[in-house]
């Protein structure tokens, strides 16, 4: 198991990324998959910064990853305003280009990329797990 702080800035999502690289790397995934798992930790941390603390340095971001011979697992936690998946409405993909929001596909990219999503709010603590399988 490996298990990281990080500051609740930006700057830091460079560093979780290649802390989640390597470990998914030590898992056994292709370098597709690698930088799929990568990319939903990115916009999951994003959303940490954005969404539960209201912007940087105001909270950390707890990052534990562990391999099991099945799957990996990434649990992220922050100490941020509780999420609440069941709120966010379901991008329209059909809308054409002009009439879509900007914002608001990174849930949707998260569940597409990991094999499962799961966001608890316990104790004032927001958890997300992200949970990839291995192949075969």
């Amino acid at each position: 198991m490996a298990f990281r702080v990080f500051p609740g800035d930006y700057a830091s999502l460079a560093e979780i990324a290649t802390f989640v690289r390597q470990v998914s790397i030590a898992a056994g995934f292709d370098s597709n998959t690698v930088y799929q798992i990568e990319t939903a930790v990115d916009e999951a941390c994003s959303n940490i910064i954005e969404h539960a603390y209201g912007g940087e340095h105001r909270g950390d971001i707890e990052c534990q990853c562990e391999i099991t011979a099945h799957s990996l697992t990434i649990t992220l936690k922050d100490h941020g305003k509780p999420f609440r998946p069941d709120k966010i409405a379901a991008p329209d993909l059909k809308a054409p280009l002009k009439k879509r929001q900007a914002h608001g596909l990174g849930l949707y990219f998260m569940r597409q990329w990991m094999d499962e999503v799961h966001f608890e709010f316990m104790d004032g603590v927001n958890v997300l797990t992200l949970i990839k399988h291995l192949p075969g």
